[in-house]
């Protein structure tokens, strides 16, 4: 297949951009570079041997991005542009909600425009919100959400939802749960701007001197340990699932939904220690207070997807660590050389 890949220097882009190139599909890359460097897509190319196309455009640019579908003549897009750090949605509601919202409106006119009828959003598991209890099926009603990234993923399922009704355009939406770890080969991985709003970069930062500790929001949970609770997935085990989406839509027709982790509860004490296990680090804490927007148990129900889209998990928390530690230490300052 001819798949155009939205966002596809990001850090979980870039790794859907080596499983799709791998698996023998031609990419082109629309990224604009907010949360990314060309750097990343030049890794891309060393670890898959192949030229990658490239076209540096805002996807909120109508225009522009018109223009490059209709070029491309892509047989799916892969939609993965936008911000998603919790903690800044909850600081700058507007730019989350004025960003994340407008690409996909833009996406969606800019496919009816040239004809384009297959798709793969990225979505969250952020979207089951606060009242559902786990472990999430996909049959589940949307919840509340804690937070505006929340908030725009699930406006943009509804959008998507409503809009591939009319549009007839074959829809997969993928639920993540919390991608970490990074390719085995340690060139490309995740790379945040400032200080880090997920866990793993921070045990990262904190593993390799940057950082002095790591601060647990909330050990109070009514959880084992005290602590949240989440459903890590390996950022390859999630590309992967990408692939056999886009593979599902190129067949099947109408939208469907389904979650994408371990089914297994991880909680952020676990992570540490299973961290300290994997690099032989010692990682320093300290236990603050609750951070808004934070919600106790997440974790999946991934039958679904391993019953209809044929994908299985392959690496466990092990390998995730043992990962992204080693694509910490061969890149101490990130993408930059």
């Amino acid at each position: 297949m001819n798949i155009l890949l939205t966002g596809g220097a990001g850090y979980i882009g870039s790794h859907i951009a080596v499983a799709l190139t791998d698996a023998g599909h031609r990419i082109s890359i629309v990224d604009n570079f907010v949360n990314s460097v060309p750097e990343a897509i030049v890794r891309v190319e060393k670890i898959t041997g192949k030229n990658i196309v490239l076209h540096k455009t805002d996807v909120t640019d109508r225009e522009d991005l018109t223009r490059i579908l209709h070029d491309e003549k892509p047989d799916c897009v892969i939609h993965c542009a936008g911000l998603k750090s919790v903690g800044e949605s909850v600081k700058k509601p507007l730019k989350y909600y004025r960003n994340n919202i407008n690409t996909t409106l833009s996406l969606l006119e800019s496919m009816k425009e040239t004809g384009i009828e297959r798709l793969v959003f990225s979505s969250s598991a952020t979207v089951y919100g606060e009242d559902n209890i786990p472990p999430f099926t996909e049959t589940m009603p949307k919840g509340r959400c804690a937070n505006p990234y929340g908030w725009t993923k699930w406006m943009q399922e509804q959008i998507i939802e409503d809009v591939v009704k009319q549009l007839k355009i074959s829809t997969v939406i993928l639920r993540y749960f919390n991608p970490t770890g990074a390719h085995k080969s340690g060139l490309i991985g995740e790379e945040p701007n400032g200080l880090p709003n997920n866990l793993m970069p921070y045990i990262l930062q904190v593993a390799d001197g940057r950082r002095e500790h790591l601060t647990v929001f909330g050990d109070d949970y009514n959880t084992p340990d005290g602590t949240c609770r989440r459903d890590y997935i390996h950022v390859m085990d999630l590309a992967e699932a990408h692939l056999k989406a886009a593979e599902y839509v190129e067949k099947n027709k109408g939208l469907d939904v389904f979650n994408i982790g371990r089914g297994i509860p991880c909680s952020v004490l676990e992570l540490v220690k299973a961290f300290e296990e994997a690099s032989e680090q010692t990682i320093k804490y300290e236990i603050g207070s609750r951070r808004d927007g934070d919600v106790q148990d997440i974790w999946a129900d991934t039958s679904k997807a391993e019953e209809v889209l044929g994908w299985q998990v392959h690496r466990g928390i092990n390998e995730m660590c043992q990962d992204a530690w080693n694509w910490q230490k061969k890149n101490p300052a990130g993408y930059a050389k």
